[in-house]
């Protein structure tokens, strides 16, 4: 693969899981878990389990550690993280703020950074979504206020915090959908490090993470795959290697919706009522397109039949029978 940009070696690779504790898994966020960990052993390699709780309102400890015992269930171990620990001390997102207000302060000698007053209100009654699933290309509009303003306002007002973007392309190959490229000023625009409310923003916390944590093989839904060039942006101005991007394809109901961790159905909860582990494992090798028929088998064993090439690159829409056993 060529990248326009440094990359880690190909081998051997760093991957991991980076689930959000806001609920209870769903079948998707095992098909994720299971891809990630099949790309990773399968070439030898190491895996992280990152904690991606930076919502103080959504996540929730009891979650986190239901998430790491799902994973055991499922037979899918890692090397750091979680309650492993590890090199990174600490593994959790919400615990590593000073860790990202750092890189805040590197970005800020390196490019524009400037506070944004609008509302999510305004923000939408600007403008229509640019994008097909609903996304905003922000507008710039408090790029443009003068020092004045943003006085004026920050009376009132607690400021996000956006980088400028510049007129860049960002290209990347991705392992399984192939040559991506993006203009992040037309296509993203100035997105936020950090909310009004202090949050760091999901695209900083993940760029900054991987990075530091020496993560070099990504496997995530495509759902992800629009933050890749942010992502990307970040981590060449903050000096990292980038990782190498697989994003696959997304569970659907029958009737098209993506799967929710609202849809207690398909959670890990039900699923493990009704499945052996080995029997989960083995559908979700046969939903991608791993297995011709769904049998039970271990993470262990699918290491033997693993091939990238025959996972299917279009979302999946699940049987009606699924919800009904």
């Amino acid at each position: 693969m060529n990248f326009s940009h440094s990359t880690y070696p190909v081998c051997p690779p760093k991957g991991r899981f980076a689930p959000s504790p806001s609920g209870r898994m769903h079948l998707g966020n095992a098909l994720c878990a299971l891809l990630a960990w099949l790309f990773a052993r399968s070439q030898g390699g190491s895996i992280v389990l990152r904690t991606e709780d930076l919502d103080p309102q959504r996540c929730r400890l009891e979650y986190a550690l239901q998430m790491e015992e799902d994973f055991r269930w499922l037979g899918l171990d890692w090397d750091e993280g979680g309650s492993l620990g590890g090199e990174a001390t600490e593994y959790f997102q919400s615990r590593r703020s000073a860790f990202y207000e750092n890189c805040l302060e590197i970005l800020r000698q390196k490019v524009e950074i400037y506070p944004c007053f609008c509302t999510r209100a305004e923000l939408h009654a600007a403008q229509a979504p640019h994008f097909s699933d609903g996304r905003f290309l922000y507008s710039g509009r408090c790029y443009h206020l003068t020092e004045e303003q943003r006085e004026v306002l920050a009376k009132s007002r607690r400021p996000a915090l956006r980088i400028h973007v510049p007129k860049e392309i960002i290209s990347f190959q991705d392992g399984l959908l192939g040559p991506c490229l993006e203009d992040v000023s037309t296509e993203c625009g100035d997105f936020i490090l950090r909310r009004s409310d202090g949050v760091f923003a999901y695209q900083l916390a993940c760029a900054c993470d991987d990075g530091a944590m020496g993560v070099t093989q990504v496997v995530r839904g495509r759902d992800l795959l629009s933050s890749t060039p942010q992502q990307i942006y970040l981590l060449r101005l903050l000096g990292y290697p980038e990782p190498r991007y697989y994003h696959i394809p997304l569970l659907l109901s029958p009737d098209g919706i993506r799967l929710s961790k609202r849809d207690k159905a398909l959670d890990l909860g039900e699923l493990r009522r009704r499945y052996s582990p080995q029997e989960l494992i083995g559908l979700l090798a046969f939903l991608c397109g791993l297995l011709p028929q769904p049998e039970p088998a271990s993470p262990q064993e699918l290491l033997s039949v693993f091939d990238p090439a025959n996972i299917k690159r279009e979302d999946i829409r699940l049987p009606v029978s699924l919800y009904s056993e």
